[in-house]
């Protein structure tokens, strides 16, 4: 009798009963699938053969092994079962199919040469509707190959939810046609502090990369056949500094240099300031007070712009619109941003955020999306229709669900992953 112990699975099945003997993967088969579990059949054939450097010895009187689709079954939920003789999967849908062979992958055995699948059965579903991950490809940039080696492992885990964070401060990770300097010059930074924040001095070295409009899609088929989806995120009003300088009309001050801490910018950003240059790409980590001006209607002009090629390339319902981290000292002292708090009749800048925010949100949803923020969105007022991501703790996401809002929880004590 196999043992729970020999069903190595993350995250642990809803239900485990071990039965007796294996199923033996390299031996003679019979696939039997319905045509809307193609796409699943192949990836099986993958991840059981293919994988190792092998092909299936397909026979007509092989040993069976059947992936069928139960509509009665919950959208998500899956029985595996394994006998020696056969190998079945039950799915309520072609996702829950997928998430079995997940599960299937993570308990094959090598012994003697030969690959084992423990005779048993397993019932699972998923306790969360949202189950995602987040990369942050602003202040460190994964190329393509990267990206899809990273849906691959989140796919193994059953992770429903690619959060791709793709501009910051540090860098603009994606192609906008229209404004062809977000890449060329947001794309890309001068050098990077050395060793954790606030750094011991500064590399010297270009550092960057981005995205073409076609490496978007192509990810976003990669992770679609994954049962993944991917929600962009589009950070505003804060960690904006990289658009800033591809376009410097979009902060409160153009003619006000970018600032690194002391000692920490690159000499060629330096030369680059003395020659006029005076927006940078940001070379360290922080929070910085050059955010988008909310007082310029070139300003909403330039994102609804933005968003209007990033919703195109995304078939999610949500964009992820960040709104943490914004300081107010520049708001507090431009005269475009303090003329819409007076048309407005705006007590603080915090509500002027709540201003800004909403009204992307409105651009947005007018579109037929969503949007998703940090929980700093709170702040002055949340926007009508916004999920929130609570990142700084519970609090601000028990605030939103008792104002009857969609919340994704990710305090960062316990969910980030850059405590080291």
């Amino acid at each position: 009798m196999n043992e729970e112990t020999d069903y190595y699975i993350v995250p642990k099945p809803k239900k485990l009963i071990p039965a007796n003997g294996a199923f033996l993967v390299n031996q003679p088969v019979t696939f039997n699938f319905p045509d809307e579990l193609r796409q699943e059949a192949e990836f099986l054939r993958k991840y059981l053969y293919e994988d190792f450097g092998e092909t299936p010895d397909e026979k007509s009187d092989g040993s069976l092994v059947l992936l069928q689709v139960n509509e009665k079954m919950g959208g998500e939920s899956y029985i595996l079962e394994s006998t020696p003789e056969s190998l079945s999967i039950e799915g309520g849908s072609p996702q829950a199919v997928f998430y079995a062979l997940q599960s299937l992958r993570q308990i094959i055995l090598k012994q003697n040469g030969d690959r084992l699948i423990p005779a048993g059965r397993i019932e699972d579903q998923p306790r969360f509707t949202y189950r995602g991950m987040h990369l942050d490809v602003g202040r460190h940039f994964f190329n393509t190959e990267e990206v899809k080696q990273y849906l691959d492992i989140l796919a193994l885990h059953k992770i429903n939810t690619f959060h791709w964070h793709l501009t910051e401060d540090q860098g603009w990770r994606i192609e906008i046609k229209k404004y062809p300097e977000l890449t060329k010059t947001g794309g890309f930074r001068n050098g990077t502090i050395v060793g954790h924040f606030p750094g011991t001095s500064n590399d010297n070295e270009r550092y960057g990369g981005f995205y073409t409009q076609e490496d978007v899609k192509e990810i976003v088929t990669y992770a679609a056949k994954r049962h993944i989806r991917i929600i962009p995120e589009i950070e505003m009003p804060g960690h904006s500094q990289a658009a800033i300088a591809a376009y410097p009309f979009l902060s409160c001050f153009p003619e006000e240099k970018t600032t690194v801490p002391e000692g920490m910018m690159s000499s060629t950003s330096k030369e680059q300031q003395e020659n006029g240059r005076i927006k940078i790409v940001q070379e360290s980590w922080g929070v910085y007070s050059d955010v988008y001006c909310a007082g310029k209607e070139e300003t909403f002009e330039f994102l609804e712009n933005v968003l209007d090629e990033v919703m195109e390339l995304f078939p999610s319902e949500y964009i992820h619109i960040g709104g943490d981290e914004c300081p107010k000292d520049n708001w507090k002292r431009c005269p475009e941003c303090q003329k819409r708090m007076t048309h407005l009749n705006l007590e603080n800048e915090h509500e002027l955020q709540s201003y800004f925010i909403q009204r992307l949100e409105k651009y947005i949803n007018s579109k037929g999306k969503k949007i998703i923020g940090w929980d700093e969105i709170l702040e002055g007022g949340l926007a009508p229709n916004a999920t929130v991501m609570s990142w700084r703790g519970e609090a601000g996401g028990i605030e939103a669900a008792e104002q009857s809002h969609e919340v994704i929880m990710s305090p960062t004590g316990y969910c980030y992953f850059d405590y080291y």
